[in-house]
């Protein structure tokens, strides 16, 4: 089955020196972008993460110090990243939790105001984990019947999640070739931020989702206790959600002047 979309997709997949989204860095990135036509397009480049892979991380992925000493960094290549994903919902395999909120601190740390606002994320993970259980490897054999024999590549991992994605639509009938009932069937949790430090109460509103304020409403929090602010700004949360409490902040300013 074909993808019913209206706007182009971008499934992408990274591989990073870690798995902590503040800290780690990118040291390859695939994007396959799917356009409303059928088009399909692909972009794949190693990038320098001016830090070091820790062994424990080559051990899973391969690419070492060495094998990226001469690539570009991100900042390097941010422009043209962002020029290929601007216009479009993007998709991934644990995209949601991982790739997309690495993606928009790498953004950031690029000087790219990058924002999720008014575009879909589907999260393959998620609809494969809500209806079979498995891992990508296992997705692609059961879903396509095919062998990932290059998995931990992200050239391989991308076009098999695209495939996954497909042969789900086929499989499932409740399932919507719409990438906005797609977006939210794939969404574990809503969260005001990627890496889920701010929530959404019954009624709609941020509430902090760790700590000591857990459950509270953010903009009270901020009233009551302006110093959180400045500590959160100068700890290790992600950028994103750095942004997001500024947002916060400054939209209950403007609402009292």
């Amino acid at each position: 089955m074909q993808l019913n979309i209206t706007r182009p997709i971008c499934f992408f997949d990274l591989e990073t020196t870690g798995v902590n989204v503040a800290k780690d860095r990118i040291v390859e990135i695939s994007i396959l972008k799917v356009f409303p036509d059928g088009r399909e397009e692909e972009f794949t480049e190693r990038i320098n993460p001016t830090v070091p892979i820790p062994a424990v991380t080559t051990a899973v992925h391969g690419i070492s110090d060495a094998d990226v000493a001469d690539r570009p960094t991100f900042a390097e290549r941010a422009k043209e990243i962002y020029d290929i994903i601007k216009d479009a919902d993007l998709a991934g395999f644990n995209s949601n939790r991982f790739d997309i909120p690495l993606l928009v601190e790498e953004l950031l740390r690029s000087g790219i105001d990058f924002d999720m606002k008014n575009r879909n994320a589907i999260d393959v993970q998620n609809i494969f984990h809500k209806m079979e259980q498995r891992t990508l490897v296992a997705a692609y054999k059961f879903y396509c019947d095919k062998d990932l024999t290059n998995a931990h590549s992200a050239s391989a991992d991308t076009w098999a999640t695209y495939e996954v994605l497909k042969s789900q639509l086929d499989r499932y009938d409740e399932l919507e070739n719409d990438m906005k009932f797609l977006g939210d069937f794939s969404t574990r949790k809503r969260n005001a931020d990627f890496a889920g430090f701010i929530g959404y109460d019954k009624d709609d509103v941020e509430i902090f989702t760790f700590g000591k304020h857990k459950g509270k409403k953010v903009e009270e929090v901020l009233e009551k206790e302006p110093g959180y602010f400045g500590w959160i700004q100068n700890a290790d949360f992600p950028l994103y959600t750095k942004k997001v409490l500024t947002a916060i902040k400054l939209r209950k300013l403007n609402t009292k002047g």
